[in-house]
């Protein structure tokens, strides 16, 4: 869940249907814009590269912002794709991560997109002012 003055991820002690919350979202607001869903992957998935995420490897490529060193409690972690995937790093942009394209952030856009290559983040943050 989205909370806080910054639009921090607060964290829940246990998962909770979507069913029980949406319901609780104010009329006009896009439930994605509050709530973070988490759900398994599926073998079409457009990010899906083999049996691995193309979106946690573009995700990880792009600098983390500063943060705590400690990740929090976090209930999906046992079954979590990424963190099976790249381990703690996952841990440290989940926060940081929506479901709403910005389509006015250039990087945003291109790492949310499938066809981007590692090697094109990696061009595209090495020529950023």
């Amino acid at each position: 869940m989205r909370s806080g003055e910054r639009d921090q991820v607060a964290y829940l002690a246990e998962p909770v249907p979507a069913a029980d919350v949406l319901g609780s979202v104010p009329e006009g607001i896009a439930p994605n814009r509050v709530l973070r869903f988490a759900s398994h992957c599926v073998s079409d998935c457009a990010n899906r590269v083999g049996e691995a995420c193309g979106l946690i490897e573009r995700i990880t490529t792009v600098p983390a912002e500063p943060g705590p060193a400690a990740v929090p409690r976090c209930h999906l972690r046992p079954h979590c794709k990424w963190w099976n995937q790249v381990g703690v790093e996952a841990c440290h942009r989940c926060p940081a991560l929506t479901t709403l394209e910005p389509r006015d952030d250039e990087l945003a856009v291109l790492v949310a997109d499938p066809a981007t290559t590692r090697e094109q983040l990696e061009s595209w943050i090495a020529a950023a002012p």
